[in-house]
């Protein structure tokens, strides 16, 4: 593969290591996958003023014992490639396009996966829509109706969200289970501190069974990634603020 037009890689930011091995060892305190963290760290990083350093979050991880093998990078960079093929239905496009380039540039040639393809054959049709619409309706349960009602006014974004958002991308589970999916989604809203997703995505975490001090975990988590990003997190809700709605 010739990267030679992807240009050189971005400088290595020193602070990012540490940051690394503090949301490593929160998610050791809660009953999350010990991969979620990591998960959570690439969709910060992917709505970050930063995507490149996903490269960085990338060698870290190869230097840890259990991916000293290719077969174990593969399957780490399939996994990696999933939430930002996720992420690109909550920040865009191109952050997650420069998020993976950046990846590429540091890979080994024999940890280069060619084979897999999530959604080679997808359709637009009826099982996509009811394949995401059940996901949908098990992350909003009792609001599903009526947070698609909002946009009654406005049936593109409905239309975007069911066949799309949730049905293209999030309901997807050849990689991602549930829970890595939410630690792609509520993350990468949270990065963007908008309040109304983030409020329906904390709620949704809990509804499918992530603890409240769990959550919290996580939200503390994006935290400290936007504070190494000097990103403010101004107008979301902390965990115990949506919890009434849970």
């Amino acid at each position: 593969m010739d990267l030679s037009n992807l240009g050189p890689s971005p400088p290595t930011d020193a602070g990012l290591i540490p940051l690394f091995r503090k949301i490593e060892d929160l998610f050791q305190t809660t009953k999350l996958s010990g991969e979620s963290w990591y998960i959570l760290t690439i969709a910060c990083l992917a709505a970050s003023p930063d995507p490149e350093s996903a490269a960085q979050l990338y060698l870290h991880l190869c230097g840890q014992p259990e991916y000293s093998t290719s077969q174990a990078r593969k399957a780490l960079v399939r996994r990696l490639r999933e939430a930002l093929v996720k992420a690109v239905s909550l920040v865009g496009v191109c952050k997650p396009i420069e998020a993976v380039l950046a990846i590429s540039r540091v890979e080994r040639e024999e940890d280069r996966d060619y084979d897999s393809h999530t959604r080679h054959g997808w359709q637009c049709d009826e099982a996509n829509h009811e394949r995401g619409m059940a996901w949908f309706r098990k992350v909003y349960t009792r609001n599903a109706g009526d947070s698609m009602g909002l946009f009654d006014a406005h049936r593109d974004f409905a239309w975007i969200s069911a066949e799309i958002t949730y049905g293209l991308y999030l309901s997807d589970r050849q990689v991602l289970g549930d829970v890595d999916t939410e630690m792609v989604v509520l993350p990468a809203i949270m990065m963007q501190n908008l309040p109304n997703e983030t409020h329906w995505h904390i709620r949704g975490t809990r509804r499918i069974g992530v603890s409240k001090e769990d959550t919290e975990v996580v939200c503390r988590c994006v935290h400290l990634v936007a504070d190494h990003f000097a990103v403010k997190l101004n107008k979301v809700p902390t965990v115990e603020q949506v919890e009434p709605d849970v």
